[in-house]
């Protein structure tokens, strides 16, 4: 069996803000950074083989605080960062409203499709599933890839609800077989 470990990054001021942050490199508010201690101490007392983040900053620092507390390196990758959000980057929703209309869902603003998401994160996930075969990864990434992986991962299975800054999802995998024993868990925030 090998357990994957998602992890959503901590607040950003644009997340209070409602803004979109697609790949912008947006970094932790205190807020964020706080949160992100919680989740350390919370990871810290677990037993984790290797962490995985996104390059984007607040990915990043959430990761390095948990590699940090549990003397686990982190290790960066590209493919796991953010969708783009094309033109709605550094929007709020009432401002994409105003510039594009109630219908801006349907333009092609230049958002990252849900396949390209799957491809770079099942090339990802494919190269850590052959290294580290029946261990247990920590994946630091963002709300949108984590529910698009999940998805695509547990089909039927809606996984579309918003995953809370900080969340801890376990997926194990057993053979061939996904099953999520944890979602959206923020235990350590209460």
């Amino acid at each position: 069996m090998t357990t994957i470990g998602f992890i959503r990054h901590g607040s950003t001021h644009w997340n209070k803000e409602g803004r979109a942050q697609g790949s912008s490199d947006i970094p932790l508010d205190e807020d964020g950074l706080a949160e992100a201690e919680k989740l350390a101490e919370r990871i810290g007392s677990e037993k984790w083989d290797s962490i995985y983040s996104s390059h984007l900053l607040r990915a990043k620092q959430t990761a390095d605080r948990i590699g940090g507390r549990a003397g686990i390196p982190v290790w960066s990758d590209e493919r796991i960062r953010e969708a783009g959000g094309g033109e709605i980057e550094g929007t709020t929703e009432r401002e994409r409203i105003a510039k594009w209309g109630a219908g801006w869902r349907e333009l092609d603003l230049g958002i990252e499709k849900p396949e390209s998401v799957i491809a770079r994160g099942r090339s990802f996930l494919d190269e850590v599933l052959s290294r580290h075969q029946g261990k247990r990864i920590l994946i630091v990434s963002h709300g949108s890839f984590i529910r698009t992986m999940l998805n695509h991962l547990l089909p039927g299975s809606e996984y579309d609800g918003h995953l809370t800054n900080t969340s801890v999802t376990i997926l194990v995998l057993d053979d061939r077989n996904w099953t999520c024993g944890l979602y959206n868990c923020t235990k350590h925030l209460e």
